[in-house]
């Protein structure tokens, strides 16, 4: 046993410090990038936002309304080749999402022996420390050398090279700081997200490859700061959850609100709308996809109701504003420039709250 010395920052830690700008607006700053993957050595262009694998978010419809924004998706893993033809998604702003079990491995080859136009592979588990998880990169690398694969997710240094070798592109980043992920309450497992993205970004330069920083982003501002701490891609779920897109049930209740009618005196009724929405570990999910929860396991996530949202598009514009702006802030002309023009500063205090208790 030991205490590792050195703080970690997580996003509500810090705050981006503002420098001098010669920029004169907003619509001045390039948010497209550019990358050459390592292995598959496809280049890709677009604004590396992710929808994450989650039900909810990493749907058809979903990936259909980002790619118009030049965003991107990783689809659940359910999806069958025939519902991605119907769709008839550009493969450059998707991947089709595996585990690691051989009904996984079945109907990823069956889906890209079908449809082979698809580009991307999310390799996607809990836990990317151990060992069967390592051979299932290496082993699919090998099999299709042409896809750029995402793997993960870790949290360090070590095991970031680690997938890189074995055959990643990109590698997820993030244990438990999703909003709908219980990973450290339930395990006491984790890592501060910025220190992570920081930490797993310079091993992953170093070698060529990129990074997805998944988990953990409440506002624009968090997304900034992930892409300050080196992030190649961001990677969304609760801030994606809640709209048209992301399908699901939308559930209407009816609340007694402080109000009274002035003629009648009868109190006021107010309906409001949610949408439902949970952690690929939780009971809901293991109910939905598996059958229920195993009995060697625990729930690693939880099921909430959110405010329901309507369209995708104002919140992608929202987030697509505030790095705008962000740029702007501290003098970054495009967006693959933040990260050399942000400078962090600690905090205890994030935003006056006062109207929000």
């Amino acid at each position: 046993m030991r205490i590792e010395s050195g703080k970690k920052y997580d996003f509500s830690d810090v705050l981006i410090r503002p420098k001098r700008s010669y920029l004169p607006s907003r619509k001045k700053v390039t948010l497209e990038r550019e990358y050459k993957f390592m292995h598959s050595k496809h280049v890709w262009q677009g604004i590396p936002i992710m929808a994450a694998n989650m039900d909810g978010v990493g749907t058809l419809k979903m990936a259909k309304s980002l790619e118009e924004h030049l965003l991107f998706t990783c689809l659940v893993k359910n999806y069958q080749y025939k519902d991605l033809k119907e769709h008839s998604l550009n493969p450059e702003y998707f991947s089709i999402s595996t585990g690691i079990g051989q009904q996984d491995l079945k109907r990823l080859e069956e889906n890209l022996s079908k449809y082979p136009e698809i580009k991307f592979i999310t390799i996607d588990v809990a836990n990317g420390y151990s060992e069967a998880f390592g051979d299932f990169v290496e082993n699919i690398r090998g099999k299709y050398p042409d896809k750029t694969i995402i793997a993960g997710n870790v949290v360090t240094s070590d095991m970031t090279q680690e997938l890189i070798l074995r055959g990643a592109d990109i590698v997820k980043v993030g244990i438990g700081p999703g909003s709908v992920c219980t990973t450290r309450i339930q395990t006491g497992v984790g890592y501060p997200q910025l220190s992570a993205i920081m930490e797993c970004a310079d091993a992953a330069h170093g070698l060529g490859a990129h990074i997805i920083a998944d988990g953990g982003c409440t506002s624009p501002g968090d997304v900034a700061k992930a892409f300050g701490a080196g992030a190649d891609f961001v990677m969304l779920g609760g801030m994606l959850a809640g709209h048209d897109e992301g399908g699901g049930d939308i559930i209407t209740e009816t609340y007694t609100s402080s109000r009274v009618d002035n003629e009648s005196k009868e109190p006021i009724y107010e309906t409001k709308q949610f949408v439902e929405f949970y952690g690929m570990s939780s009971d809901t999910a293991m109910d939905k996809h598996h059958g229920g929860m195993a009995n060697y396991r625990s729930s690693e996530g939880r099921t909430v109701k959110i405010p329901y949202r309507g369209k995708v598009e104002s919140m992608v514009l929202n987030i697509l504003g505030g790095l705008r702006s962000t740029c702007t802030y501290v003098g970054a002309r495009r967006l693959k420039d933040l990260s050399k023009c942000t400078s962090f500063i600690t905090v205890s205090k994030q935003y006056n709250d006062v109207f929000e208790k």
